[in-house]
């Protein structure tokens, strides 16, 4: 039987959620306690309850981990942040129930392989086009097309290129016949699906103007990863854009937004550890403060 749980304990709890939850940096959070209840903690004394906090997370951490490598869809993605004024990254994979946040001083590979470094054997990996992503070994690939999308409507600007406006109608298309069709029809041949298909095809052997050499490079990227544009026609599950990830990495980007780059040494990574948590149990309708508080009870 665990013991009740303590002032300090649930001043842990208080502080991990304000940091990860509420954005709060520092200086306020010591603020906050002086203010609301006369406790005079300084920021220093913030980072240490932090730095024990994202130890005694460590074993939940490892299981959101868990969740998301046996997911059968997950999505990456990652955004550069400044950490003691050095620029470093905050990667994350994430699934419908699951959210894993991890801090890295690399963008590349090296980060995919130390956290999974037998890719995801079993599941739909989405993403956008960066390397470390289409590299990963997974069972399939779905390339967002909300990026595609944005880099067509580029070349349209520019160019006014009729390729680039063409292929821009064909994933519209495509992302329409996804909301049409059935659970049970992903598995049966489907005439409009193998249209689209045929009109992919068709578009990626179009000759394009050497003048428009972006697009150039943007339809030699489509035929090497073709297999990965239209996943999402076959799977029930699997959506035609990274949205998730983009949104679990948003957060991170509005924590550095309120509160300025991570100063204190581990900063970086006790969020990310703390963070996982706290968009797990937002996934999972669970409440972040009294799973925060379980954990400093631990």
């Amino acid at each position: 039987m665990k013991a009740p749980i303590s002032y300090a304990q649930r001043t842990a709890a208080l502080i991990a959620y304000l940091h990860t939850r509420q954005y709060m940096p520092l200086a306020r959070i010591s603020e906050f306690f002086s203010s609301v209840y006369g406790m005079g903690i300084s920021q220093g004394t913030v980072c240490g309850i932090l730095e024990r906090f994202a130890q005694k997370a460590l074993p939940a951490f490892a299981l959101v981990k868990q969740a998301v490598s046996r997911s059968r869809v997950i999505g990456a993605d990652e955004t550069g942040m400044r950490e003691n004024g050095k620029l470093n990254w905050f990667w994350t994979w994430q699934s419908k129930f699951a959210t894993y946040i991890t801090a890295s001083n690399n963008r590349g590979s090296e980060t995919v392989d130390a956290h999974f470094p037998a890719g995801f054997a079993k599941a739909i990996l989405v993403h956008d086009c960066w390397p470390s992503h289409l590299n990963t070994p997974a069972a399939g690939h779905q390339i967002c097309t909300a990026h595609l999308m944005r880099e067509l409507l580029y070349f349209i600007q520019k160019y006014q290129c009729p390729w680039a406006q063409k292929f821009q109608q064909m994933i519209s298309r495509a992302i329409q016949l996804k909301k049409t069709i059935k659970p049970d029809e992903y598995g049966t041949p489907q005439k409009q699906r193998a249209d689209i298909e045929a009109l992919l095809d068709q578009l990626i052997r179009q000759k394009i103007d050497p003048e428009h050499p972006e697009v150039l490079t943007f339809q030699k990227r489509i035929i090497k990863y073709r297999e990965y544009l239209l996943t999402f026609l076959y799977n029930a599950d699997v959506p035609s854009h990274n949205n998730s990830s983009e949104q679990a990495i948003r957060n991170v980007k509005v924590k550095l937004k309120v509160s300025g780059m991570f100063k204190a040494n581990n900063g970086a990574q006790n969020y990310a550890i703390i963070r996982s948590i706290t968009d797990t149990c937002k996934k999972n309708g669970q409440g972040i403060l009294n799973e925060f508080l379980t954990i400093a009870n631990a």
